[in-house]
Order: C-alpha cells, then sequence, then structure tokens
C-alpha cells in the first residue's frame, strides 16, 4: 500500500519540535493510565501510520470514535470504560492532529478523508459499525457516512462541523485582547471551548498545552446540503451546546431535526463548544436493541 495519497500534504502541525514532544509526553501520561485495558494499534494507511486505541471484548459489536480538532484519543477518557463494557472501542487518532498519527492532512472535501478511514476500517477487520465523532470527527463521520451508505449502523454527533454556520467571531476577540494585552492561550482556549469551572481546569491545562505548541487547521470545513442530510438512513444522535462559538448549534439543530430522517437532537444549555459527560445518554443511544431516543 501507498503510504501517502496525492492529494495528502505533510504539514507543519507543531511550531517546534519541542513542543511536539512536550504533546507527546502529556499523551503517554494519559495513555499510562487508559482506565480500561488497551492495545495500540499501529494502521498502514495511504495517509500514514494511524494510531488506534482498542478496549473492550474482541466480539464486541464495534465502536469507532472520532476525536475533534486538536486532540487526539485522550478527549475519550471519561467515557471509554463504560463504552468498553458493551463495545470493542476504537478509539482513532485523526491524522494531522496531535495524537500518534501521521502529520499528513488529507484534503476536507474531496474523497481523501473516506479512503483513509477505510483503510483504518480494513486493517482493523470491520465493514460496519456504530460511531461517535465530535466536531472535526463528527464532520469526518458525516462524510464517510455518505460516501459509504450502509457501513455505520448508528452514528452519534457531538458538536459536529459542516451542518451549521462556522463561526469565526472568536478570532476577532483573540486579535482584539492581543493587541491590548490581554491575550493568553489559555484564556482564548476557555473561550472556544467554553471550559469553565474548577472541575474543567485539568481538561483545559491539557488544551491550553496544545495550542501553545500546535498549529491546527484553519481552512473551513466543507457543508453538508439538506439532500445529503436527507438521504441518512441510520438512527442519528445530535448533541450540540447552545452557547458554541464555533459552530452555530440552533442551525445545526434545526437542520438535522428538519433533515435527518431517524434523528434525534439534544440542546445543552449553558454549554460551549466543549460537549462532555455525555457518557450515558451516548451508551443508551448505542444499544442496538433499542429503539432510537
Amino acid at each position: 500500500m501507498s503510504t501517502r495519497s496525492t492529494t495528502d500534504t505533510v504539514a507543519p502541525i507543531y511550531k517546534s519540535a519541542a513542543g511536539a514532544e512536550a504533546i507527546a509526553e502529556r499523551y503517554r501520561e494519559v495513555l499510562r493510565e487508559w482506565p480500561v485495558p488497551a492495545e495500540q494499534l499501529r494502521i498502514p494507511t495511504r495517509a500514514g501510520e494511524t494510531f488506534v486505541l482498542a478496549s473492550g471484548p474482541v466480539d464486541a459489536p464495534p465502536l469507532v470514535l472520532l476525536h475533534g480538532s486538536g486532540a487526539n484519543s485522550s478527549m475519550w477518557r471519561g467515557d471509554v470504560a463504560a463504552w468498553a463494557r458493551e463495545f470493542r472501542v476504537y478509539s482513532v487518532d485523526l491524522v494531522g492532529e496531535p495524537g500518534a498519527s501521521a502529520p499528513t492532512r488529507p484534503a476536507l472535501g474531496s474523497p481523501d478523508v473516506a479512503l483513509w478511514l477505510d483503510d483504518v476500517l480494513a486493517g482493523l477487520g470491520i465493514s460496519d459499525m456504530s460511531m461517535v465523532g465530535i466536531s472535526l470527527g463528527g464532520w469526518t463521520a458525516l462524510d464517510y457516512a455518505l460516501r459509504r451508505p450502509g457501513r455505520i449502523t448508528r452514528l452519534a454527533l457531538l458538536c459536529p462541523g459542516g451542518i451549521g454556520r462556522q463561526r469565526f467571531g472568536w478570532i476577532a476577540k483573540t486579535v482584539v485582547a492581543k493587541l491590548f494585552g490581554r491575550h493568553d492561550v489559555r484564556s482564548s482556549a476557555a473561550l472556544v471551548t467554553g471550559l469553565t469551572g474548577p472541575e474543567l481546569e485539568p481538561v483545559l491545562d491539557d488544551v491550553t498545552l496544545t495550542f501553545t505548541h500546535f498549529n491546527p487547521r484553519t481552512e473551513r470545513l466543507p457543508g453538508f446540503t439538506d439532500a445529503q442530510l436527507r438521504s441518512l438512513t441510520m438512527p442519528v444522535l445530535a448533541i450540540v451546546g447552545a452557547d458554541d462559538v464555533m459552530f452555530d448549534s440552533a442551525t445545526t439543530a434545526r437542520r438535522v431535526r428538519s433533515e435527518v430522517p431517524n434523528a434525534t437532537v439534544e440542546v445543552l444549555p449553558g454549554v460551549g463548544h466543549a460537549v462532555l459527560g455525555q457518557t450515558d445518554r451516548i451508551l443508551g443511544f448505542l444499544h442496538a436493541d433499542a429503539p432510537p431516543a
């Protein structure tokens, strides 16, 4: 297999080698403390090697997790213990993000992202699965569901991209703060994610570390049409934060409700872009023998 498609690009995804190592060391710490036994798999793909954490019974139904931009599989550490009791959970580090996968970035909106995921799933021996995606991972999951009909049996989306308008006003706020000497990475991370409160300080610590040293994707996520959303046939759960500064969550909720045939939508008041603490809600939705909520 070729390790890279012609449309992939190798981006300078880290600001320095030292910063890359700081992020990698923090990730290694998280993996050492992973709450359940896990296999660390490295899958060869056309976009480069992809790191996957596999937890749960090997004969259980497969569940694939796709994290968001500027993140890695560590974001699922609060969910995996519950989900791995009933599923074989595969947490995939997206390529081009600050995890343990290759630094390549397949072109969004092209077939390349789905082709990369084809290779990952083939390497895992998975033909059909439930899937959970958040933010960029939610966009990736939707893109795959549309390009590979029938493969995703249940789809849970947290603050997904590509449905509601992508907002950039928060960038202006951080620029103004920088001009007046009030800018720091931590305050920007808190603004973008909505992570506030003492109980979320450790999560904000990790986000701050990442964005101190990491260069995220900056392009606008391609949008999905009404016709595309209407073509989704699997049960879909969409959970969005009412105070999301990155995506227009009201439009996301409205379009999913009106266009996706078999959808459940929840809008969480007082919640920003970081939609956390939905472990049990998603688990209930994922039960294969349960009707959609």
